[in-house]
């Protein structure tokens, strides 16, 4: 057992000894590291340590007391306890108010390693070289790249211990890597910027910094000369980027909390074909090698696969222990939290299943659309499903790709686009813990001249 795991337990402990009815101590511990260039010179360098313990504390009479710290020497861990417990006394008593029980708390499933020792004794300089070798081969792509607004690449380490009264104690460490580009094109006085990233848990999975350097510059480059549209309804294709984005969407709308408070276009939903049988939404928390796979969730209950939407069907809805309290519905594994924060509902590994058409396929069969390569603004709202984003993207004539556009809205509705989804890709990935392959809908309104 490690240091923090033992901690994590005598805090447990300390809390009971003093009245708690129930405690829980969340430990988080990291270092992470990033570096950024400009113009072949090292902009910023830095490496940080943190680490940090929350508790949770409930009452005999059901008030909830939380509280955190960074200092881990043993006399202010004393006063820390004594803190928590002196802020439950202050809150007003809720019968909800409950740590997850060892019924709920479940079996801890297999993640599959998500530790690499790779990226844990990762050498000094290999942060440097590669955002040097990413601006250098993005440069090298065209010479209307004039600079990028950024380059850069990064490591994590972490750990994460969670001890509560009601039988949970579990601990796990992970890794993350990443590198990311933005650059600038310039052409005839216009600028375009994109950007490209990848992110992975293990550095043999990350891309190259050069593959990476290159497509943020073409993403780029192709922009340049971008016009605005006419104001129409046209097919519309989202590459798997912005496709993540819109699965974020749909998972904003089967948060138990929003559809507890009956503010969610997923109410009353369940059961109900909401997509083409070729649609399965799925979040799963013990996808192997995902960013955000873990054997536990921000309150030590076993994460897992649910599918959200499973072959059109609305199935489930995402949950927390205390929401599910609420709506008398059961956790699915779904809290997120850091150690400073209570949990609240989030998502694991979020994604649409990949389709058997190719994007060349999907893109070959519309006469006249729009495919988009970049938006601006949230999305859809969850109460109304109401979808309005700025775009950037190309036009597509007669099967082909041709000029890019800037500067129009998409508009639609959530379910509607659901409905409307006529084509997935077979290209499902991830930048990210949230991932999508290439999505195309039937019809979207563009606003544009």
């Amino acid at each position: 057992m490690t240091g923090y795991e033992q901690l994590a337990k005598k805090l447990v402990q300390r809390a009971k000894k003093k009245g708690a009815k129930q405690a829980e101590a969340f430990i988080e511990a990291g270092r992470q590291s990033s570096c950024r260039v400009r113009d072949g010179e090292i902009e910023d360098l830095t490496e940080a340590t943190s680490k940090g313990v929350g508790l949770r504390v409930i009452t005999k009479d059901h008030r909830l007391g939380f509280a955190y710290t960074s200092d881990f020497e043993p006399s202010s861990l004393e006063g820390f306890v004594d803190r928590a417990l002196q802020l439950a006394q202050a809150a007003a008593p809720n019968k909800l108010n409950g740590l997850p029980t060892l019924k709920e708390l479940g079996k801890l499933g297999d993640t599959g390693e998500l530790y690499d020792p790779a990226v844990a004794n990762l050498a000094g300089d290999w942060k440097i070289k590669a955002a040097l070798e990413m601006e250098k081969a993005g440069k090298a792509v065209d010479p209307r790249i004039t600079t990028f607004d950024n380059v850069g690449a990064g490591d994590y380490v972490s750990e994460v211990y969670v001890a509560s009264s009601e039988g949970m104690s579990a601990g796990y460490a992970g890794t993350y890597v990443y590198l990311a580009a933005s650059p600038v094109a310039s052409e005839k006085g216009q600028l375009q910027t994109s950007y490209w990233i990848d992110y992975k848990r293990f550095l043999a999975d990350l891309d190259s910094p050069e593959s990476v350097g290159r497509e943020a510059a073409r993403r780029a480059v192709r922009m340049l000369g971008a016009k605005r549209a006419k104001t129409q309804q046209v097919p519309v294709i989202f590459d798997p980027l912005v496709a993540s984005s819109f699965v974020n969407n749909i998972a904003g709308a089967a948060d138990g909390n929003a559809i507890y408070k009956n503010s969610s276009i997923f109410v009353s939903k369940l059961g109900k074909r909401l997509a083409p049988e070729t649609v399965t939404v799925v979040d799963d928390g013990l996808l192997k090698r995902g960013l955000g796979t873990s054997p536990f969730d921000g309150e030590g209950v076993a994460t897992r696969r649910t599918a959200l939407i499973d072959k059109g069907v609305l199935r489930n809805y995402l949950y927390d222990s205390f929401t599910a309290r609420k709506a008398k519905a059961k956790t699915t594994g779904n809290a997120s939290r850091g150690y400073s924060s209570l949990p609240h509902i989030g998502t694991n590994n979020l994604y649409l299943e990949p389709g058997t058409r190719t994007p060349e396929e999907l893109v070959r069969e519309v006469k006249n659309g729009f495919y988009v390569t970049a938006m601006l603004g949230s999305g859809a709202n969850p109460v109304t499903g109401d979808y309005s984003r700025g775009a950037n993207g190309l036009w597509i004539e007669n099967g082909e790709l041709t000029y890019a556009v800037q500067e129009v809205t998409v508009a639609g509705n959530l379910l509607q686009m659901l409905q409307d989804l006529d084509g997935i890709g077979n290209d499902l990935q991830f930048r990210g813990s949230s991932g999508a392959p290439t999505l195309r809908f039937k019809q979207l309104t563009i606003s544009g001249d």
